[in-house]
């Protein structure tokens, strides 16, 4: 093991104007005694977002009295050497190109609420960050080969793939929020009647608590639930059920969570497993695209909410202002914020802690019916020796050839953006499972190349 990594960590955040995950990274960094003894470099090529977090995580060290080391870049290369860990979690004007890329997809049929992973969203949005995300896997490899990349860029599957394809030599995994532990599974314990509330999950439970989760990022599905060997997965799902009676359907909830858990509920009892992570997993199907020729008590998806997302970010840019400003006391960062999933992994790493975590990693046998390369969403652990998917189990029929679909397109998508060959991008569209036509799908990949040429490389244009 590294002593420098375990004394001093230095983790680097390409992205750090991302305010889903950079306010949280600086809470981590402080909180933690394995982490705020190091450095955080925080990198933006927008100079204005990146002086208020360098500027706000100083504030935050100094306040709690850590030691903590922050720099600030708009230049990766100027920060990247000695990095023990760098997280990729950056995107360009992505609420502006999403909303694009679902109004051209819905002018023909296809209804996407996050349109970041699946449909033409999901590879229009590769086609974006990718060529970035292999651009940073170069200065890496130069500057500090040793470090651990953390991908926590939409659609983490394809990014994930391509880094572990194309940049092998370096140590890398691909992440997303939705199955943060130990959080994800107390949820469901509540559901399931084991504990009464969040508080009361203990080490004990989560041992006997046998909760296997496994699929394409996005897509996953729990297929196993048992307490002291007793299944509890219908408790579970009669939950979501009772909950769905009554969820609420407006507001500002926003596309991604409406009917989730009636659809959820829904998806059991066709499949038999419960899908775990709704507000995506409603999209990589073709039951809610409104195509039926009867009526559904469900309606079909909405289409996610480009102005509500602006006037979110706006709210959140005015949160760090007042923190800045001294309108809201820095004393009330701390409470304000918690935990982030790549910051937990990466002090579990450094401070030898032991704990799993779901990550997206190759599958190496973890789900016993599918290839060892896929690219798949498991409990893993995760140390510094590097990334150990557990025994998950047969992966059931139906869902399976449905994760093989998805796997197909995010790998076409990989492969078509890194070796910048058109043909595999029209071979990527025509297999995703909601493409319901060829003359449509080429009509959408020509109106997205030329709606969203400003931030597609010109190489698609010669």
């Amino acid at each position: 093991m590294n002593d420098s990594i375990v004394k001093q960590p230095k983790v680097v955040v390409l992205g750090a104007g991302s305010l889903f995950f950079g306010r949280q990274s600086i809470w981590q960094m402080v909180h933690s005694p394995y982490l705020n003894n190091g450095t955080l470099a925080l990198v933006d090529t927008n100079e204005e977002k990146l002086a208020k977090l360098v500027k706000l995580a100083k504030m935050v060290a100094e306040d709690n009295g850590v030691p903590l080391k922050v720099e600030g870049s708009t230049n990766r290369r100027d920060v990247l050497e000695g990095a023990d860990f760098v997280v990729l979690s950056f995107a360009e004007d992505t609420v502006k190109y999403r909303g694009i890329d679902c109004e051209v997809s819905l002018k023909y049929g296809i209804r996407m609420c996050s349109g970041d992973t699946i449909g033409p969203g999901g590879i229009f949005r590769a086609m974006r960050e990718l060529p970035v995300i292999m651009d940073c896997a170069k200065d890496i490899e130069g500057l500090c080969p040793d470090a651990w990349v953390i991908n926590y860029i939409n659609p983490s599957t394809v990014h994930g793939i391509a880094l572990s394809r194309y940049a092998p030599k370096l140590k890398s995994f691909a992440l997303c929020d939705s199955h943060h532990m130990p959080h994800k599974k107390a949820y469901d314990a509540i559901r399931a009647g084991i504990i009464g509330e969040k508080s009361e999950f203990t080490a004990e439970i989560d041992r006997r608590f046998d909760y296997r989760v496994a699929g394409v990022n996005h897509f996953t599905w729990l297929l196993k639930a048992q307490f002291d060997g007793s299944d509890v997965m219908p408790q579970i799902a009669e939950a979501l059920k009772k909950a769905a009676g009554t969820e609420s359907n407006g507001g500002d909830t926003g596309a991604k969570a409406l009917y989730n858990d009636a659809i959820t509920y829904e998806l059991y009892d066709i499949f038999g497993s419960i899908p775990t992570c709704t507000g995506h997993t409603k999209e990589y199907v073709r039951y809610w695209q409104g195509l039926g020729k009867t009526q559904d008590a469900i309606p079909p998806l909405s289409i996610w909410e480009t102005e509500d997302r602006y006037k979110r970010h706006e709210e959140m840019w005015k949160q760090v202002d007042d923190f800045l400003t001294g309108n809201r006391p820095i004393a009330d960062y701390m409470q304000s914020f918690g935990p982030d999933h790549a910051t937990d992994i990466i002090e579990s790493m450094v401070g030898n802690l032991g704990k799993k975590f779901f990550v997206n990693t190759l599958n190496r046998g973890a789900v016993t019916n599918m290839n060892g390369d896929s690219f798949l969403e498991l409990l893993c652990e995760v140390s510094l020796d590097g990334v150990k998917p557990l025994h998950v189990g047969e992966m059931p029929r139906g869902v399976r050839g449905m994760q093989e679909l998805v796997l197909d397109t995010h790998e076409l998508t990989a492969e078509a953006v890194v070796e910048r060959s058109f043909e595999k991008l029209r071979r990527a569209m025509m297999t995703d499972p909601l493409v319901n036509s060829i003359h449509d799908a080429d009509q959408i990949i020509k109106e997205l190349l030329e709606r969203e040429k400003e931030v597609i490389p010109v190489y698609w244009y010669e």
